[in-house]
């Protein structure tokens, strides 16, 4: 799978579940709570979480938690993505092309 065709598979399954026709900025804001929740799962890999009412985790469990949220994360970016046209394949180069520029390096392909 690529992130086009992951694109439309996403965007297909929020218009059956009534989630696409939100506006940019409540997708903004459904990113924004996905990204704390990347920073939860960060936090209890890295210096562990104890809160009552909580099972612990096994490592194993935080890890797959961390996947989860950046899959979240992901989805919200290719749903923005598609909200403006842009093709998700430009975003990565886009990066790179940027970070190269900065930092006056060639890029390597």
């Amino acid at each position: 799978m690529n992130l086009e065709n992951h694109q439309d598979w996403l965007i297909d399954f929020y218009k059956r579940h009534g989630w696409y026709h939100f506006s940019p900025f409540v997708h903004v804001n459904f990113l924004t709570e996905e990204t704390g929740e990347v920073a939860r799962a960060v936090r209890a890999l890295e210096i562990g979480r104890h809160h009552p009412g909580e099972k612990p985790q096994t490592p194993a469990e935080k890890t797959a938690n961390l996947k989860e949220e950046l899959a979240d994360v992901l989805d919200q970016v290719l749903i923005l993505s598609a909200k403006f046209g842009i093709d998700p394949e430009t975003l990565l180069d886009q990066s790179e092309t940027k970070l190269s520029r900065r930092f006056n390096e060639n890029r390597p392909h």
